[in-house]
């Protein structure tokens, strides 16, 4: 498992696109409509994510739209569970 996707969850910024991406795929443009910062600190945090591989992005005309990876988020999931399922094996 990369320290990628980690270093990318542990900024709230991030963390709000990967909420916001997880009600339906998004243009950059309409990610940076719910966050108070620059165009080019939006395309940062979008970066970000593209390198974990937390987010797909694709071409469409104009646009650039994201959207969730979530294969990559369920392998962090059951690694989650895996390392709590563990705690609980010890108690």
């Amino acid at each position: 498992m990369g320290g990628e996707a980690f270093k990318a969850l542990a900024d709230p910024t991030r963390r709000r696109i990967l909420e916001l991406l997880r009600m339906g795929d998004l243009t950059a443009g309409e990610l940076a409509e719910h966050f108070d910062m620059t165009k080019p600190s939006i395309s940062h945090h979008l970066n970000t994510l593209k390198a974990s591989k937390l987010v797909d992005v694709r071409r469409e005309g104009q646009n650039m739209v994201y959207s969730l990876n979530t294969t990559v988020l369920q392998d962090l999931m059951s690694w989650f569970y895996t390392f709590t399922d563990k705690d609980k094996n010890h108690d």
